[in-house]
């Protein structure tokens, strides 16, 4: 007996609102990566003019969401953790990127019930991320 498969309507993607939605919460996220000093410590990280990092940010979560996998279709297994890897990504980075998407997810009105489950979804991304123990 195999799982029950996800209906297109009911993954996050579809739930959130689909392609503009995911564009708009990328850009709110990068938005507030500029104006907030508390994401200062993950602002460094980044060049800066930010479009590139803009296009792949929401490529992948094109895909992630369960939408298009449109960063597999342009550049191939997104290998999170070793495109990462050159970063110092500590508690701290890891932190400040979760509140930093979370502010996005309020800001651009993603539901409640959506947005922490996306929030735990993400955390668990975020840490397996790290590469510093502190």
């Amino acid at each position: 007996m195999s799982a029950p498969q996800e209906s297109a309507a009911d993954t996050p993607y579809a739930l959130l609102g689909g392609d503009a939605a995911v564009r708009r919460l990328v850009d709110r996220f990068y938005d507030l990566m500029d104006e907030v000093p508390e994401y200062h410590c993950i602002r460094k990280l980044h060049p800066q003019e930010l479009s590139g990092s803009r296009e792949k940010l929401y490529l992948f979560l094109s895909g992630w969401l369960g939408g298009p996998p449109l960063y597999v279709e342009k550049y191939g297994h997104p290998m999170l953790r070793a495109r990462h890897l050159p970063f110092p990504i500590g508690i701290a980075e890891r932190d400040a990127w979760l509140a930093c998407m979370l502010q996005a997810m309020e800001d651009t009105g993603v539901e409640e019930t959506l947005r922490m489950a996306l929030l735990k979804a993400f955390y668990g991304t975020a840490d397996w991320m790290r590469n510093r123990p502190d």
